[in-house]
C-alpha cells in the first residue's frame, strides 16, 4: 500500500493482526510523513514576514544582506539536491522557501530606500547564474564545494541580521512566526534526514539553521518585550 511515494504496507499489515510496528517499519514511515508536513509548512513560512513588512509599510531593523544571502543559499541548497535526485520529501521545502525568498527580498527593495543602479548588479547577477546551478550545468567538484560553501552562506547570512538586533537591542519588522517555524522545521529535518539517509551534509546544515534561526528567535522574544510604561506623573 503506497500513497504519494509513502509505504503504508508494514504498518497497516502490522495493525490489521492487531500488533504494533515495529520501530524498523515506524520510523522510515513517520519520517516520510514528517518530510511531507515540512514541505505543506513551508509554503507559508515566510509569509507572515512578508506580510508584516506589507501592513507596516517599513522594513525597520531588517538586514537587506541577510536575506540576499538566504536565496544564494536556497539556491544552491536546491540545486544540490535535485542534481542528487534525493527522494522529494527530503528537500522539497527548499523549493517554496526559494520561491518565498525571493519575493520577500523583491519587497524589502521596495520598501527601502533608493540606492541607484549600483543596488541592481547583484540581482542581475543572481538571475544570470542561478538557472545554471539549478540546472546543474557545472562541474562536478565545482558543484560540491559549491555546496559546501552554501553552509558558510547561510551563516553569514544570518550574522548581519544578529549583530543588528544586538546592536539596536530591536528586532524591528521581524516576524516571529517566520523564525519559529524555521527552527521548528529545522528540528523535523535533522530527524528526516538521518532516516533518509542523506549526506552528512545536508544533516549540518539542518542543525546549522536549527543554531541560527533559534538565536534569532530569543533575540525576537528578549528585545520585543514592550518598553514599560513610564509612571512618573509630569507635574
Amino acid at each position: 500500500m503506497e500513497i504519494f511515494g509513502i509505504d503504508f504496507g508494514c504498518a497497516y499489515g502490522s495493525l490489521v493482526n492487531g500488533q504494533i510496528p515495529e520501530k524498523e517499519c515506524l520510523l522510515p514511515l513517520l519520517s516520510k510523513i514528517l518530510g511531507y508536513c515540512i514541505v505543506a509548512a513551508s509554503t507559508t513560512v515566510k509569509l507572515p514576514q512578508i506580510l508584516k513588512i506589507l501592513k507596516h509599510g517599513s522594513v525597520r531593523g531588517l538586514s537587506v544582506i541577510s536575506f540576499e544571502l538566504e536565496v544564494v543559499g536556497y539556491t544552491i541548497a536546491l540545486a544540490y539536491c535535485l542534481h542528487k535526485q534525493m527522494p522529494f520529501s527530503a528537500y522539497g521545502e527548499l523549493a517554496f522557501l526559494l520561491i518565498q525568498a525571493i519575493i520577500l527580498v523583491a519587497v524589502i527593495y521596495y520598501y527601502s530606500q533608493p540606492t541607484g543602479i549600483k543596488a541592481w548588479i547583484r540581482p542581475l547577477l543572481y538571475c544570470a547564474v542561478a538557472p545554471t546551478i539549478l540546472a546543474g550545468q557545472i562541474d562536478p567538484v565545482l558543484f560540491e564545494a559549491l555546496y559546501a560553501s552554501q553552509h558558510a552562506i547561510f551563516f553569514v547570512a544570518r550574522i548581519p541580521q544578529i549583530w543588528k538586533n544586538f546592536r539596536s537591542k530591536s528586532t524591528g519588522e521581524l516576524s516571529f512566526l517566520t523564525f519559529f517555524m524555521n527552527f521548528a522545521g529545522g528540528l523535523v529535518r535533522v530527524f528526516t534526514s538521518i532516516q533518509e539517509k542523506a549526506p552528512t551534509s545536508v544533516l549540518m546544515g539542518s542543525i546549522l539553521g536549527i543554531v541560527l534561526n533559534g538565536t534569532l528567535l530569543s533575540q525576537i522574544l528578549v528585545y520585543q518585550t514592550p518598553p514599560a510604561k513610564d509612571t512618573k506623573k509630569t507635574n
